[in-house]
């Protein structure tokens, strides 16, 4: 079937609007009309190559829609049900059968290969040429979308099905970072570095897990006004201090329990570590490029007990996580919709640069009516 998409085709290039062909859905696969997408700094890094996902391709990894066909073998949903896409994973490999599939051991191949890993074929063209497509088992960046059993998530329909597509990633991975990853004590502190909309949900996260000290750590003075309506107990801007990590530790009279870095920027990754108290706990959520290292001295992490641990999408089963925020959200516990601008779809590269330029938190793209 023809559907519009937006592709991106070369590196570092902008997300044009297309006529491309779509697959019917194969076993397992369900076909998804999309209203809803988030713009998520993960598609910046691909459309910029950092991860080599093939180019030309549809990316869009924060879907919401209704779904209009199933393949052979579905039975967890049925045209008509209201879903939530999220990312994808075999449900086979030991992370997966613990419940963890955030740690999928093959994340990479469901996830980033622009085709489905069972034959490395993809279900988009264009004019007979392949383009990649199942980015995060979905590419939603498209009218309609073909996602796996495994990541769709039936939601009811009393909460906006458009607002409901970033859960499926940014959303999802700052408050599981903090309420799955870090699960801090009630009465404990952190400092969340970045306030998009991963660094705010996880500051709204903090809110709810009970933390006394919540505080937020960005260069943009709009988001900092934000993360402050949001449950942020300090605001602290880099760009107006003579050392952020002396005044968290100042702030807080010796240093966080807990830290968590969204940004994907080294220093900053080494900069939460040395927030720390003894026994503290970093975080690492921000995604740079492939290879980036960052140094930490050893002796401060052995003598004062520190912890690093990475973050992949909240290390949350979207199948059990998405439905426990949407239940927040509606007891007003959660109100990520503040979060969110929206834009018609075909202002897709506007979204994106606003997203980029810091103007707009959560660019959420309106695709079709709910």
């Amino acid at each position: 079937m023809d559907v519009d998409a937006a592709l991106v085709t070369e590196p570092e290039g902008e997300f044009e609007i297309d006529t491309v062909q779509l697959e019917e859905p194969q076993a397992g696969e369900v076909l998804v009309r999309i209203v809803g997408a988030g713009v998520c700094h993960t598609d910046m890094i691909v459309r910029d190559q950092l991860y080599p996902t093939p180019l030309p391709a549809v990316l869009g990894h924060e879907g919401s829609g209704v779904v209009e066909a199933v393949g052979p073998g579905v039975t967890g949903v049925e045209p008509g049900d209201n879903v939530v896409l999220s990312y994808d994973y075999d449900g086979d490999c030991r992370s997966c059968r613990d419940g963890h599939p955030a740690f999928c051991e093959d994340f990479f191949e469901h996830n980033f290969s622009g085709a489905r890993p069972e034959d490395g074929t993809s279900p988009i063209s264009r004019d007979g040429e392949r383009v990649s497509g199942r980015f995060f088992g979905q590419s939603s960046f498209a009218t309609h979308a073909i996602a796996t059993e495994r990541n769709v998530v039936p939601v009811d329909d009393d909460v906006p099905l458009e607002l409901l597509g970033p859960l499926g990633c940014g959303i999802q991975t700052g408050a599981g970072g903090v309420i799955n990853s870090l699960d801090p004590q009630a009465g404990s502190s952190i400092a969340i570095f970045g306030a998009g909309s991963v660094g705010l949900s996880a500051v709204m996260a903090a809110g709810i897990k009970g933390c006394t000290d919540i505080i937020s750590v960005d260069l943009k003075p709009n988001r900092l006004e934000t993360a402050d309506e949001l449950g942020a107990t300090e605001t602290v801007n880099p760009g107006e201090v003579d050392d952020v990590v002396e005044t968290v530790r100042e702030i807080t009279g010796g240093g966080v329990n807990y830290a968590l870095e969204t940004t994907g920027v080294p220093e900053v990754a080494e900069q939460v570590v040395e927030t720390l108290t003894q026994r503290g706990t970093a975080g690492i959520i921000g995604a740079p490029a492939l290879g980036t290292e960052a140094s930490y001295d050893v002796n401060n992490l052995i003598l004062n007990g520190r912890t690093i641990t990475g973050i992949v999408e909240g290390d949350g089963d979207p199948q059990q996580f998405i439905p426990d925020l949407i239940e927040l959200y509606r007891q007003g516990k959660f109100p990520f919709d503040e979060l969110v601008t929206y834009y018609d779809f075909a202002d897709i590269q506007q979204a994106v640069e606003d997203s980029e330029s810091g103007e707009t938190i959560k660019p959420v793209l309106r695709v079709s009516e709910p």
